[in-house]
């Protein structure tokens, strides 16, 4: 995990901010740091390896699979160790290889975050003009924003971990879930401070990059998650206020090409196969293929892996969704809107895929036939943002109908009136099914994951053991 190489990736102009070009470790001492035109390619470096870690089938797994939303999936012996995880048998995964991977995965960024910070820090002993120190000031918050994102992560998976804030640090001590989450707000307030008020498609010269509204709509969510309910309005009203945002209006577009980028996007993971047919493409490490339907033919096929549960499809039904549910369910044996055949499951495994992986046949570009080729991960959404801002409202005794209508009216839904705690945690429930463990967080910071999760248990529940891998290797994480 650490090393004393700087990643960086090189890059011929503003255009390739994101796009495929030769990435290589470079030793430091070898760096001209005087150079402070080069001063954004550790930043661009530390993109890369976010893109692939972040997208980490392994990882998104674990995260998924706990809610009452999303099942294993796939054939019942495959990766046997993600029904452990969503029946909260933890003592049969502390040495599951997925898990360690999923610890390293996020501790591989924050390392690569703090040798790029370190080398940012040694172009700016030679700027020497105040629009270079902006620049430094900006590609730092963006990088503090990646590391700060790992964090978020890991302390909703794992609770009480090691914060490691420089590369030389070894045998690192846990630190508590408030000491995270207490670096995570100073983190990105830096980050709120510094990242240009756009929207991430508006910057031109780094198409998609995070900005001071990607950092405000994370600083909500933490607070969301430690019931801060102040500072969850306080963010989100500001990215409200800016105007810059708005729902895409089409729901099942919004997961596709079409999709990509879109005026709702405050942080997505970007890929692209440049238009070519063949040849270099930048992808996700199988995260569409992961949860591709199983026994279809190419483009449409995967491995089937966290699928829609019974549970969450007759939840759709009984509220009459028709909108989000084309978008979310994809089911074998149906023809989708965009004109694919679903083709029927292997015998005993599901019917059911998640549509919000699912990238059309006629959307990919041609020659390419790999399940979601082109196509990008949506992380953070301007609905969160209004459904976050509803449900401070409600928490503090004010309205919160305009925010959660908005997200209705897309739905074709009926506005509510005097929306209640549990209508704005139903519309959480459907809005963003099956997208990144967002309803088995919503239940935990509720008190309701006892009552509805089978197995779970409070107090015990909420977080994954600490791989066994890495406790061997540092006796203090036990």
């Amino acid at each position: 995990m650490l090393w004393a190489l700087l990643l960086v990736m090189t890059f011929s102009s503003c255009s390739d901010f994101l796009d495929k070009l030769p990435e290589n470790r470079v030793e430091a001492e070898l760096v001209d740091y005087t150079k402070t035109s080069d001063m954004y390619m550790p930043v661009s470096g530390t993109y890369a390896v976010a893109r692939n870690k972040f997208s980490a089938w392994m990882a998104f797994g674990l995260i998924a699979v706990r809610g009452d939303d999303v099942d294993k999936g796939s054939s019942p012996t495959d990766q046997i160790e993600f029904k452990y995880c969503k029946e909260f048998q933890y003592d049969r995964i502390t040495g599951y290889w997925a898990l360690n991977a999923a610890w390293e995965g996020l501790y591989n960024v924050i390392s690569t975050s703090n040798a790029a910070l370190e080398s940012l820090d040694k172009y700016a002993a030679h700027i020497t003009n105040e629009a270079d120190r902006k620049k430094y000031a900006e590609y730092t918050a963006e990088v503090r924003f990646i590391r700060a994102f790992s964090y978020f992560r890991i302390v909703n998976l794992w609770g009480n971990a090691p914060l490691l804030l420089n590369n030389q640090e070894l045998n690192l001590v846990k630190s508590s879930r408030e000491e995270i989450y207490n670096f995570i707000y100073s983190e990105l307030e830096y980050c709120v401070a510094n990242l240009p008020a756009l929207r991430p498609n508006e910057q031109t010269n780094k198409l998609g990059a995070v900005t001071r509204y990607t950092a405000q709509a994370l600083l909500a969510k933490a607070y969301l998650y430690n019931e801060n309910w102040d500072g969850v309005l306080a963010a989100t009203n500001d990215i409200i206020s800016s105007n810059k945002f708005s729902l895409y209006n089409d729901f099942y577009q919004l997961f596709k090409i079409p999709g990509k980028l879109s005026n709702e996007s405050l942080f997505e993971l970007q890929y692209t196969d440049f238009g070519n047919g063949s040849g270099d493409i930048v992808s996700s490490d199988a995260w569409f293929a992961f949860q591709g339907p199983r026994g279809g033919k190419s483009p449409i096929e995967g491995w089937g892996f966290m699928t829609p549960t019974d549970n969450v499809r007759a939840f759709f039904a009984a509220r009459g969704e028709t909108v989000r549910s084309d978008a979310s369910f994809l089911v074998a044996g149906k023809t989708t809107l965009s004109g694919d055949t679903i083709k029927p499951g292997l015998a005993g495994e599901p019917t059911c895929y998640n549509g919000k992986a699912y990238t059309p046949s006629n959307q990919l570009t041609p020659g390419r036939t790999s399940y979601g080729a082109n196509n990008n991960i949506r992380i953070l959404r301007y609905a969160d943002v209004l459904l976050m801002n509803a449900e401070a409202k409600i928490r503090k005794g004010q309205n919160g109908d305009a925010e959660i209508n908005q997200v209705r009216e897309r739905a074709k839904l009926a506005p509510l009136t005097g929306a209640t705690l549990d209508q704005l945690l139903d519309e959480r429930r459907a809005e963003f099914a099956m997208e990144w463990g967002e309803r088995f967080f919503d239940l935990v910071r509720t008190d309701k994951a006892a009552g509805t999760l089978p197995g779970f248990v409070k107090g015990v529940s909420e977080y994954y053991p600490i791989p066994q891998n890495q406790i061997d290797l540092n006796p203090n994480l036990k």
